[in-house]
């Protein structure tokens, strides 16, 4: 057994991401990363029993490359005699009708396809193939945007699904880097699918992938990844914190019920004002996320600071 696939075993066992014997909808687009993933739960499913089904969804971003993404995953899974799944849409006619980008709607379209599936198929449990370097790029990406310490943290090791909560979404590879991926397809003679669109720069991601990270790389930081990885693990924990700490003041307040409903602080609970400022802005998101406001952080900052002042948020809101 090769040294990542040791290590997948034993992140899978330590964090609880999967049951000897459970049933796993696999997401495979056809690259590098995917068809991986799904050589490695394929080689260790004969150990721990696992009942593997493979899901492919086309995108229809890339024409006819799209398609033969789908007939090689179609056809690996039926080498492996794995049962297939397989979903379509056009991701580009979504993203006009929906006003989203390219990649969001491709993002929504793909886990409502998932989601529908494994609920399907009686399927509680689906494995991604997010790795270190997508970690990694998601960080900066999220630098650039100014987000928070919730979302510096970036992607965890299992999280509920963003369509159905009772739906798991597991990332067993999450500290594996493409480079190991690389190595162990080579080793194991995996195919796989190169998508030219990664080398485009006209998406922000592929501009942090090839040409921020490898400029900080050889420039600032050669062990970027590992010094990366370290921060977002510092800085999830104290988010989790910060989290944890809002929800309970929230309860204690009464102030985690229905928007608008009378908040009486008991006894020894300390008011909004004295508590620190960053469980004041994590207690507001929670509220404003309860009521169905999207928060940035000015509105947040306008609320903690003035909250006698009324806030338009739109023409009747």
């Amino acid at each position: 057994m090769t040294d990542l696939l040791q290590r997948v075993e034993k992140n899978i066992q330590n964090r609880r991401l999967l049951k000897p014997g459970q049933a796993v909808l696999v997401a495979v687009s056809g690259g590098l990363d995917s068809m991986t993933l799904l050589q490695a739960l394929r080689q260790l499913s004969s150990r721990q029993r696992w009942r593997l089904t493979v899901a492919h969804f086309n995108h229809q971003l890339r024409g006819r490359s799209s398609n033969a993404d789908e007939k090689l995953v179609r056809q690996i899974a039926a080498a492996m005699r794995l049962p297939f799944a397989a979903g379509q849409a056009n991701v580009k006619e979504f993203a006009q009708k929906s006003k989203l980008s390219v990649e969001m709607a491709a993002r929504k379209l793909r886990h409502d396809f998932f989601a529908r599936t494994a609920k399907e198929r009686k399927i509680r449990v689906i494995a991604l193939a997010h790795h270190a370097d997508d970690r990694v790029e998601l960080f900066f990406l999220r630098v650039l945007r100014g987000a928070g310490g919730e979302g510096l943290a970036g992607m965890k090791w299992h999280s509920p699904s963003p369509v159905d909560s009772k739906i798991m979404l597991v990332r067993p590879l999450l500290d594996a880097t493409k480079a190991e991926l690389r190595g162990f397809a080579r080793e194991d003679k995996i195919r796989f699918r190169e998508d030219a669109t990664n080398t485009s720069l006209d998406q922000p991601r592929n501009r942090v992938r090839n040409e921020l990270l490898p400029l900080l790389r050889r420039r600032y930081q050669p062990a970027l990844t590992k010094t990366v990885l370290r921060l977002m693990e510092i800085v999830g924990a104290e988010a989790d914190l910060v989290g944890e700490t809002a929800r309970r003041w929230l309860k204690k307040t009464g102030g985690d019920g229905p928007p608008g409903r009378p908040r009486t602080p008991r006894r020894g609970v300390p008011t909004f004002k004295d508590l620190p400022v960053a469980v004041q802005r994590r207690a507001l998101q929670l509220q404003l996320s309860e009521a169905g406001v999207t928060a940035d952080f000015e509105l947040i900052e306008s609320l903690r600071q003035s909250a006698d002042v009324p806030v338009n948020l739109g023409p009747q809101l």
